[in-house]
């Protein structure tokens, strides 16, 4: 079956702005589906739409909402009414602030569970259910080596990324049986431009123009998202974080944790 055939006709895609989330819709846009566009920023999503329809020619749409706020879901399944949509991306959700717990006002924390556990599950409920009846359908969820242990400046982040990851697992356990390839995608230190922006203003790179040391590239996140796709539940992107998750599974929770403590205060110098 060709690709647009078994995931289309349509593809949403949250956190399509920028970085991971607009190459994948880029790539699913090549491969012919039509892509519905999930953000904040409604100029820049104009703009991605419009460079993807000029280099591949399909339909697009624009939906600027913000994730975090409440009843987001609910807007976004509101808005593809009457979509075909046979392929879900989750990406957004990335940690703007990376500072401690109790620096940051417990809304910070409620707004990341919020955009990184509570919307991917809605979401998921949702796109899902039509995708089982039809019998084919992809899901991409997107975590990352943060949600492998706990870990400082990263509370909150961390957990919701322990939950993307089990999530797409247990997800896949239900779903791979009913035609519905679902996979958790995890990332180790990678490209974007949220973590250039980051690495600038913590000194640790000169200008957010500067590739972060020991990044990896989008196109081989992307690559590796759509050659495991059968492949689930999850796919760790890169030997770095596979290094790390082999690391994390030799040695206890506790000496996991430590590790991670001191990982995150050696790169903070």
């Amino acid at each position: 079956m060709e690709f647009a055939d078994k995931y289309g006709p349509w593809a949403l895609v949250a956190g399509a702005s920028d970085g991971v989330g607009a190459a994948m819709a880029d790539e699913l846009a090549r491969r012919g589906l039509n892509v519905v566009l999930l953000a904040r920023r409604q100029t820049v999503l104009d703009e991605v739409a419009a460079g993807i329809a000029a280099r591949t020619g399909v339909q697009t749409r624009t939906l600027a909402i913000d994730l975090a706020a409440p009843g987001a879901a609910a807007e976004v399944t509101k808005a593809t009414e009457g979509l075909d949509i046979g392929f879900l991306v989750y990406c957004a959700g990335a940690d703007p602030h990376f500072a401690p717990f109790l620096t940051s006002p417990i809304a910070d924390a409620e707004s990341m569970v919020q955009r990184n556990c509570v919307v991917p599950m809605q979401l998921c409920h949702h796109y899902a259910r039509p995708m089982v009846d039809k019998g084919r359908g992809g899901i991409v969820i997107f975590g990352s080596g943060a949600g492998f242990a706990g870990g400082p400046n990263m509370v909150a982040y961390g957990a919701s990324k322990a939950f993307d990851m089990v999530f797409a697992e247990a997800l896949w356990t239900e779903l791979h049986d009913k035609g519905i390839d679902v996979l958790g995608l995890i990332l180790g230190k990678t490209d974007t431009p949220a973590l250039r922006k980051l690495e600038h203003e913590r000194g640790q790179i000169d200008s957010p123009d500067q590739v972060p040391p020991g990044a990896a590239a989008v196109a081989e996140v992307v690559a590796a998202a759509f050659a495991n796709l059968t492949d689930g539940p999850t796919c760790l992107v890169g030997p770095e974080i596979q290094a790390a998750a082999q690391l994390m599974a030799s040695v206890s929770r506790n000496d996991a944790v430590r590790f991670i403590a001191q990982a995150v205060t050696a790169a903070m110098g």
